[in-house]
This record gives C-alpha cells, sequence and structure tokens, in this order.
C-alpha cells in the first residue's frame, strides 16, 4: 500500500518513534522526522527512507519547513529531561506546535500522553502529559490522544527501569508505591493505535485511554518479570522514601537520567489503569498482548546491540554509550556481563 499522505513524525529520536517510523515506511507513507539532532539517527537503518528535518518545538521558525505539506502530524515529545520548569516548557512546545500546524494546513495531530486519572491528585509528570494533550486540543486541528502508562518492550524507559531494578536487587528496596496498580500496554499495542487512528477516523477530536488485559501492581510487575527470567525476588518496603532519593538511586544504578527518573517515580503514587475502555470499541482491530507475552518479547531484544534508544536526551545516555560516572559504568557494565551469557 501507497500513500500520498504526508506524515510527520516528532520526537524522532525518542523510543516510540524510532519503532513507529519503520511501521509506517512499510505501509507505504511518505515520513518526515523532526529532531533537534537529526545526526544521531544516522546509524537507523530507516534513515535514508526519511526526510529529515533539523528543528525545536521551543523555537516555532524552525517547525514551519517541517509541517509544510503535511497531513498527520504525531506528537510524541516530551521534556522529563531538561529538568526543573519542564512542565511549563512542554505546554509553551504544544502552544508553538499546534500554532504552526494551524498556519501549515495539517489535518490531524495524533499525540501519545499519559494514562492517569485526572480528577485524582497525581504527579507533576502525568498533569504535564494530560494538559500538553488539553492545549494542542486548544488548536482548529483534530486531535487523536492516546493515554499509556508502562509501556513494555526493550528500550521503553518504564519498562527498562522494572527491568533494571529486578535484575540487580534480589531484594528490592521501595516505597510503598509499589502497590499502586497499572495496566501495562506491549510497545506493538501502543503503535497499533497509533497506525489506526491514521484510517479510523472516527476517533479524531476524542480522548483514549489505552493499556493491555492485565492489571497489576508495580510490585507484582516486577515479580511476574522475575518469575519469567527465573529469579527469586522479595521487597523491602520503607514507609517513606522521598523521590529524590529514589531518583538519585535508580539514577545511580541504571542508565536512566536522574531529572527523567525523578519524574517518573513520582508517577509511582497513583494507579495508571484504564477507566473509560472507549479505545477498545473504537479500534478493535488492535489485538492486545500480555505483559508476560510482552515480556517475553522484549527479552529477545535484551542484548545491548539490540536495544532501540530508550530516552531522548541531548547527553550521550543511550545503551550503546556508557554514562560517565564511574560507578553507573561499573554496575551498567556488570549488567551487561550478566546478559552476554544468558543471552
Amino acid at each position: 500500500m501507497t500513500s500520498s499522505k504526508r506524515i510527520l513524525v516528532t520526537g524522532a529520536t525518542g523510543y516510540i518513534a524510532s519503532r513507529l517510523i519503520p511501521q509506517l515506511l512499510e505501509r507505504g507513507y511518505p515520513v518526515c522526522a523532526l529532531a533537534r539532532q537529526p545526526q544521531r539517527l544516522k546509524s537507523r537503518r530507516w534513515f535514508s527512507q526519511v526526510e529529515m528535518t533539523e528543528g525545536d518545538v521551543m523555537k516555532p521558525a524552525t517547525l514551519k519547513p517541517a509541517l509544510e505539506g503535511v497531513h498527520t502530524a504525531y506528537y510524541l515529545i516530551h521534556n522529563m529531561s531538561s529538568g526543573h520548569g519542564y512542565t511549563e516548557r512542554e505546554l509553551d512546545a504544544a502552544r508553538n506546535f499546534v500554532q504552526v500546524a494551524e498556519a501549515a494546513g495539517v489535518s490531524h495531530i495524533i499525540y501519545l500522553g499519559g494514562l492517569a486519572d485526572e480528577e485524582q491528585h497525581i504527579a507533576p509528570h502525568m498533569r504535564s502529559r494530560i494538559e500538553t494533550g488539553a492545549t494542542l486540543r486548544q488548536g482548529s486541528v483534530p486531535v487523536t490522544e492516546f493515554r499509556a502508562g508502562v509501556v513494555v518492550g526493550s528500550g521503553s524507559i518504564s519498562f527498562e527501569m522494572i527491568r533494571f531494578m529486578t535484575e540487580l536487587f534480589p531484594v528490592i528496596p521501595a516505597p510503598v508505591w509499589v502497590k499502586s496498580k497499572s495496566q501495562p500496554i506491549a510497545t506493538q499495542n501502543v503503535i497499533d493505535y497509533l497506525l489506526a487512528a491514521l484510517s479510523n477516523h472516527d476517533g479524531q477530536g476524542q480522548v483514549f485511554e489505552i493499556g493491555g488485559p492485565d492489571i497489576s501492581t508495580y510490585k507484582d510487575l516486577m515479580l511476574y518479570y522475575a518469575r519469567i527470567r527465573g529469579h527469586k525476588r522479595s521487597f523491602l518496603l520503607l514507609p517513606y522514601v522521598p523521590v529524590w532519593f529514589m531518583a538519585f538511586g535508580i539514577g545511580l544504578t541504571t542508565p536512566v537520567p536522574r531529572p527523567i527518573a525523578y519524574a517518573l517515580v513520582g508517577g509511582l503514587s497513583s494507579d495508571s489503569v484504564v477507566i473509560h475502555d472507549t479505545a477498545r470499541k473504537i479500534y478493535p482491530e488492535v489485538n492486545l498482548v500480555d505483559f508476560e507475552s510482552a515480556t517475553k518479547e522484549a527479552l529477545t531484544r535484551l542484548h545491548p546491540l539490540k536495544i532501540e534508544r530508550v530516552w531522548e536526551s541531548e547527553s550521550d545516555s543511550d545503551f550503546g554509550s556508557l554514562p560517565a560516572d564511574n560507578t553507573t559504568n561499573r554496575v551498567v557494565k556488570d549488567f551487561r556481563s550478566l546478559f552476554n551469557t544468558q543471552t
């Protein structure tokens, strides 16, 4: 199948974009990819098949060339790695994008946000994801918004946090927040929804909560992962652990940068489950994959050379290059050695 509809994928150096772009190309869509540093994508197999555009959502003038002639734009951008004040920057970025998209005559915006009950007290990271979607919808371009929680796939930052913590600690220190509920979704199912929204127009202008068939606590997700790997794990539940301390520990023992860890850990304090299951009715073509199957598929990609980039960051924080901190280097090197002998 070929299509004349030009598709823009923002956040092209990010994880979801790295999985979405090849599948768009397979379906015959002409794809333009937007990134602040396009040269970082030269090693991608699909690099020569897409139109690469250098741009920054914080600089509206740079968006005009990318959005010209675009039918549908995927908004896959977050600013968690930029640290303090990122929530304000996310809203500014969304305003910039929708204004330029309107002027360019874009027909449709597809946005991937975070899954949380906006009526409850939720972490700033999750609130920002919801407010970003609301900001995009303030424009005249129809928006389809998907809200996802833990995305299960090799390279997904939420899954990699679960994986690293479970692999590294026989007794996992954790706050009581790990008893919060989650409804994880396989990476491929996220991509399935994003692709379905291109041809199924019934979802335009709507917000969809998406999740897999399983609802579990974060603690149980780690235990399920451990069982699949053949590990025995237990938990040391602590009555109160400051978010900054958890983020510091994750930043020290995993490749996840501390600013991102800080934002994500804060999200554990509330449930992340589907309340309104309208996505299943509008997009029945999506066949949901359970957590165990998604995890086993992710484990087939465990060798560091097979892992996609985990997060977008201006720093050198992918799995191909170790972080600069010597302690973290040692931990990650040991972790790689573990998998090199078991995969």
